[in-house]
């Protein structure tokens, strides 16, 4: 080093090489426009889910006939529905259900998919072969014939609902991951385990799963929209939620008939709240999508 190579006059080092590759996705996220309007939508839905019975101006349940079909006014935000509730109240506190039952079923469908995709994308052959055939089969049964197989075996629950929707998605992310281990399996790191003699369990989760996190966490937001669609057309059919709970799905069920009678705020908000869900939704999903492929 010379006397004019002093710490002073070496270049700065680049200030994105010091949060490494999740600072950077991170980095990313907060400058994607996309990703924070997606993120502002679903957050206004979580807190309207955890407060909402707070702030809302009437109970959500309680029905009042005189003022039944009223349209939307001062008094009534949204309009009442053909029992005098208000929908606004519904709406608001009609999120929870879905805000409940979407997660839970994404994240189980993420937890078993992952665990199928590392299963048959490390060991490939005659485990790939007979487990991808049967995933397949399973994925070509709709899923309101499995929910409709469920609720005659086991009843009509939450949980049933999430059980249905989260092994429905799981081959779904099962594929995916699949196709990721496929890539990671022939790379040197995972030769250096096999000669290290770990087991399977260790290099499937301990070497490779960390490295196949990007396109599980796209993946799992992407089901996540997919999840809200099917639980709320699972209670608009009967199978999902049931009354007299004020979700979404299950409100546009019990009102949908009265739109003929031009009755169309008993109907619109629900469907407004759905659609503003998924889109917020699938707008963080493009934006995490963006973040790992920049």
């Amino acid at each position: 080093m010379t006397a004019t190579d002093t710490p002073a006059n070496l270049p700065a080092p680049d200030a994105a090489s010091w949060r490494g590759p999740w600072g950077e996705v991170l980095h990313s996220l907060l400058r994607s426009g996309t990703f924070l309007t997606g993120l502002a939508i679903v957050l206004f839905w979580v807190i309207c889910a955890l407060f909402g019975e707070h702030f809302v101006p009437y109970d959500p349940l309680a029905d009042d006939i005189i003022n039944a079909l009223a349209p939307p006014s001062a008094e009534h935000w949204f309009g009442t529905d053909q029992i005098g509730r208000d929908v606004f109240s519904r709406v608001i506190v009609g999120s929870r259900d879905i805000l409940t039952v979407a997660p839970l079923a994404t994240l189980l469908a993420t937890i078993a998919g992952t665990a199928l995709g590392l299963l048959i994308g490390y060991f490939r052959g005659i485990v790939d072969d007979i487990v991808s055939r049967v995933l397949e089969a399973f994925m070509a049964i709709p899923v309101v014939i499995i929910a409709l197989l469920a609720i005659v075996a086991l009843g009509t629950s939450k949980i049933t609902v999430i059980v249905v929707i989260g092994l429905s998605f799981a081959p779904i992310i099962a594929r995916t991951v699949r196709s990721a281990v496929l890539a990671e399996r022939e790379l040197d790191y995972v030769a250096a385990a096999k000669l290290r003699h770990e087991g399977a369990p260790h290099t499937m989760f301990v070497e490779i799963l960390p490295n196949v996190i990007p396109p599980i966490l796209v993946e799992t937001t992407v089901r996540l929209g997919y999840a809200i669609f099917a639980v709320a057309t699972l209670s608009f059919m009967g199978f999902g939620i049931q009354p007299p709970s004020p979700d979404w799905g299950l409100s546009i069920s019990s009102n949908y008939g009265m739109i003929g009678g031009g009755f169309w705020w008993t109907v619109l908000f629900d469907a407004l709240a759905i659609a503003s869900l998924v889109i917020g939704v699938n707008l963080v999903a493009d934006g995490v999508h963006g973040a790992f492929n920049d």
